[in-house]
């Protein structure tokens, strides 16, 4: 066992044509030269070597040397998905033949200093269920480097000793982790502690920083320490949340925002589960042209009448989601940690607003708060149609990290500031 992953990547199995969507639709698959040249020497001289040739290639436009993709058919869905919903070219030469997207969705590999660690992208439902619904499912495990089917893939987290910003982030992670799974306090509140965290890294921390070179590195060490035991104790938190629960914040543009971001994608996505849906939340929440205070009010409503018990269910699929982002993005793409927070709080924004506004969810606050087997069922299937449709239509749009770009301002206390109207939601 040389490598860790949340249980819930122990459990997964691909269900194939029986799975309610398909990763063969609704995502770019580039395909390297050396896996272009492996698939075409395994259909060489057969019925698909000329369907290869022609439907793997680049892009108009594209510079020599960039990868090829695999075309698209009129709907969207990849061009060598079969009739019974299955890859045509996995099912005739098996996985070595296929390209490394293919062949590894939905893990996502990423090789810490530690160690290699796999986990998995909720674009696909049945890693969506397996996360999001058990208890157990974000406890880590060691497994063999076999789970990731291709290790060799796994994306560096660079760990060079000079490099301050890739060498403390194991311990930046674990303390936001911690605070993420601190459920004493309300969902929100983690968020903005997370968000004062990054506040206060900012003046030091950060990609590029040159604080922890020479003379200087055993003092910035020190205070970094010092920062992230502060943040881990349950007293700093407390008052956080204190001050957190204390603020007054207007709800309209909370709703006006993730509207804003379900509308923009809409006329990017060819798929009919993500636009079905989208068109019953928009209207859920007053249509096309809805008000965003009256959609705020509406959401608002619908939080305060279900019941506490399945409130805490869906406590646990934004805490999983989240705990799961950190897992599986590391921070270190960002060029600082408030950054990175910022946009996974916007995430977490657009989601909380779908999942209220899901026909389900919308049905379930409407009834007498029930607490009943049937009715966590319910609310279960509502929350993995939609956490699996926005991680795979929405989360890594462009629109939305340009969005994100905007939001977010100039940084430091504008951010932080700008954060706490998406918090306003959740």
């Amino acid at each position: 066992m040389t490598a860790t992953a949340p249980r819930y990547m122990t459990r997964f199995r691909c269900l194939a044509q029986d799975c309610e969507d398909t990763c063969c639709a609704g995502l770019v698959v580039p395909v390297s030269e050396d896996r272009l040249k492996r698939l075409r020497d395994a259909v060489a001289g057969g019925p698909d070597a000329e369907r290869v040739d022609a439907f793997i290639r680049q892009e108009p436009g594209a510079a020599p040397g960039d990868e090829a993709v695999i075309a698209k058919r009129e709907d969207g869905h990849c061009v060598f998905l079969d009739a019974r919903k299955t890859c045509s070219l996995h099912r005739a030469y098996g996985e070595p033949a296929l390209p490394d997207a293919c062949a590894t969705f939905p893990r996502v590999a990423t090789r810490w200093s530690q160690g290699l660690e796999v986990t998995g992208s909720l674009a696909c439902p049945e890693v969506a269920r397996l996360c999001l619904l058990p208890e157990d499912a974000l406890e880590p495990v060691s497994v063999s480097e076999d789970l990731a089917l291709r290790p060799e893939l796994a994306r560096p987290v660079d760990g060079d000793e000079d490099n301050a910003w890739t060498r403390h982030a194991p311990a930046v992670r674990a303390t936001a982790l911690a605070l993420l799974q601190h459920r004493e306090l309300p969902f929100a509140a983690r968020l903005f502690a997370l968000g004062q965290l990054g506040l206060r890294l900012d003046g030091f921390y950060f990609q590029g920083t040159e604080v922890f070179r020479g003379a200087a590195r055993e003092g910035a060490d020190t205070l970094l320490s010092e920062l992230l035991q502060t943040f881990s104790s349950p007293e700093t938190l407390t008052a956080l949340h204190g001050g957190f629960s204390s603020l007054a914040l207007p709800g309209g543009p909370w709703a006006g925002i993730c509207a804003t971001v379900l509308k923009a994608r809409r006329g990017a996505v060819r798929s009919e589960r993500f636009l079905t849906l989208v068109d019953q939340v928009l209207a859920s929440y007053g249509g096309e042209d809805l008000i965003p205070e009256d959609a705020w009010r509406i959401h608002e409503e619908r939080r305060a009448r279900l019941s506490p018990a399945l409130a805490e269910r869906v406590e646990q699929y934004f805490r999983h989601h989240a705990v799961n982002h950190w897992l599986r993005h590391a921070f270190t793409d960002a060029p600082r940690v408030l950054d990175y927070v910022f946009r996974m709080v916007l995430r977490e924004a657009v989601l909380c607003w779908t999942l209220f506004g899901h026909p389900t969810v919308v049905a379930l606050c409407a009834e007498p708060p029930s607490d009943t087997e049937a009715a966590r069922s319910r609310l279960d299937a509502a929350a993995v149609e939609c956490f699996q449709i926005i991680a795979k239509h929405v989360e890594q749009a462009p629109q939305l990290h340009s969005l994100a770009q905007g939001l977010a301002g100039s940084g430091g206390g504008e951010t932080l500031g700008r954060m706490l109207v998406l918090l306003k939601g959740l």
